[in-house]
């Protein structure tokens, strides 16, 4: 069995034991933890990968964002790129094995380049913060029975975000659910983190649900979070 001092930092015992490494996932590791001129290449490859990747995810987004030009998708991808080996870099102590390590960074460069498309669809455009969609769940396609039981549902709910609901959570829920405002750009808008709004949100769904429960009501399949 290997001493501590020969096993790399990365195969010893953690509170969240590391799985086998291939080569090619040690190698890279090797190298960006490495000095000097085997670092800066290694650096330059990785920002490569990151940069295939978010071009992909862009080249794939692009239909939905018409408006976009080339060069603001390139600008897009490489920002996103950037941003991404940063976050690779400052994580690489997390990276377990449960993958290939270009499998890990690859999704780090995924979700930036989403985040970023996303941004930028809703740049110049106003969160809105009353609803828009209750026709949404709303359904033509029923008896007229239960047209009135639909409606009488919508209408507790409104009631309910109302008067339960605190200003901001009444704000996050509305964005978030109703108007389908991305997570990520209203954490740009409010200041915040995508966990805080996640908290919020369940929050106010748990607060909604137990008033509508209280209220003999039930929307479960729209409030659509399990009970904890």
């Amino acid at each position: 069995m290997s001493s501590p001092a020969t096993v790399a930092p990365w195969q010893m015992e953690t509170a969240t034991p590391v799985r086998f490494l291939d080569d090619d996932s040690r190698a890279w590791l090797q190298s960006l933890r490495a000095s000097g001129a085997v670092r800066e290449d290694a650096v330059a490859r990785l920002h490569a990968l990151l940069l295939r990747a978010a071009r992909f995810e862009v080249a794939r987004r692009r239909p939905t964002l018409p408006h976009l030009r080339g060069n603001e998708l390139d600008e897009i991808a490489l920002e996103a790129a950037d941003d991404a080996l940063m976050s690779v870099l400052a994580r690489l102590d997390d990276f377990r094995g449960d993958s290939r390590f270009t499998t890990w960074v690859y999704k780090f460069a995924l979700l930036e380049a989403a985040v970023k498309l996303r941004r930028r669809a809703w740049q110049g455009r106003e969160v809105p913060l009353e609803p828009e969609t209750w026709s949404l769940f709303g359904s033509d396609a029923l008896e007229p029975d239960e047209q009135a039981e639909q409606s009488e549902l919508l209408l507790a709910l409104q009631r309910a975000i109302n008067d339960v609901l605190t200003p901001h959570q009444r704000r996050v829920l509305v964005a978030l659910a109703l108007n389908g405002v991305p997570i990520d750009v209203l954490a740009e808008r409010l200041q915040t983190t995508r966990g805080a709004l996640y908290k919020t949100l369940h929050d106010a769904r748990r607060k909604l649900r137990k008033h509508l429960d209280d209220s003999g009501l039930a929307l479960d399949t729209w409030l659509g979070e399990e009970t904890t």
